[in-house]
């Protein structure tokens, strides 16, 4: 169910270099939302025509709120930058298919999420509960380590070894000894194909969330597919839609 809301903004700030927090104020998207899925976001300037997608970092269903935290990447995030509260802003939502909680339940589930990749998990973390090993990876500087403490068992890898493990997050699991029956993850494409690696070695299913450029935002452009093991019943090809049909995907049914 997608719907486009005239949402306002409650609050936003800074938590880290070119990182911003922002919290939405929704009637009807945040009732909706799961953890993995994405909003789209539009700009005001109309030489902007395509939305902004932005992952989901925390969902107040009760509240009606949504939290997203992004990085400023370009014009449009730049724009977003600049909200503040009592602003209006136009989303769309929510969009993509969330991380499937119910495969981790009763189980023992490592999160692990790189760079941008580690808003997603937070919300995945409370609804999955505070029994879950979180793993994030950092260039430096951190942010949402506080949050990520309180939602289960956080480890922490660096790239400059400022804080936690020095390297990634596979470094992280190999230094620490982590272990899991269920592996959600978010990140770059190389923290990806890493952790699909690791799975298939250990035996261990793995769910990874796409990090792609998105242009329509629901499956009908084309703009953001990746390569699949099976024909897409779409396109007939051997292809997926990181935004229709992710941008959660088994590893085994992606190429990386």
């Amino acid at each position: 169910m997608k719907i486009k809301e005239c949402c306002t903004v409650e609050s936003q700030e800074c938590i880290a270099k070119g990182i911003y927090s922002m919290w939405i104020s929704t009637k009807v998207i945040a009732k909706e939302a799961k953890a993995g899925q994405f909003i789209s976001l539009f700009s005001k300037d109309g030489s902007r025509l395509l939305p902004r997608p932005i992952s989901l970092c925390e969902i107040d269903r009760e509240g009606g709120r949504l939290r997203i935290v992004y990085r400023v990447a370009g014009a449009g995030t730049e724009e977003f930058s600049h909200l503040k509260a009592g602003d209006e802003v136009d989303i769309l939502g929510p969009l993509g298919n969330g991380f499937p909680i119910e495969e981790g339940k009763g189980k023992r589930v490592m999160l692990m999420g790189g760079g941008i990749g580690v808003p997603p998990m937070l919300q995945t973390a409370k609804d999955l509960g505070t029994d879950t090993i979180i793993c994030c990876g950092y260039r430096d500087e951190l942010f949402l380590n506080e949050e990520f403490a309180a939602a289960g068992d956080l480890h922490i890898a660096t790239e400059d070894g400022s804080a936690g493990v020095k390297g990634n997050v596979m470094d992280a699991v190999r230094e620490d000894h982590l272990e899991a029956d269920v592996i959600f993850a978010c990140g770059p494409a190389p923290m990806l194909r890493a952790i699909k690696a690791y799975g298939l070695e250990k035996g261990i299913p793995c769910w990874i969330s796409m990090e792609e450029k998105m242009a329509c935002g629901v499956g009908a452009c084309l703009a953001c597919v990746c390569q699949s093991t099976g024909v897409d019943g779409h396109s007939h090809v051997h292809n997926k839609r990181i935004c229709k049909d992710g941008p959660v995907f088994l590893s085994t049914e992606i190429e990386l």
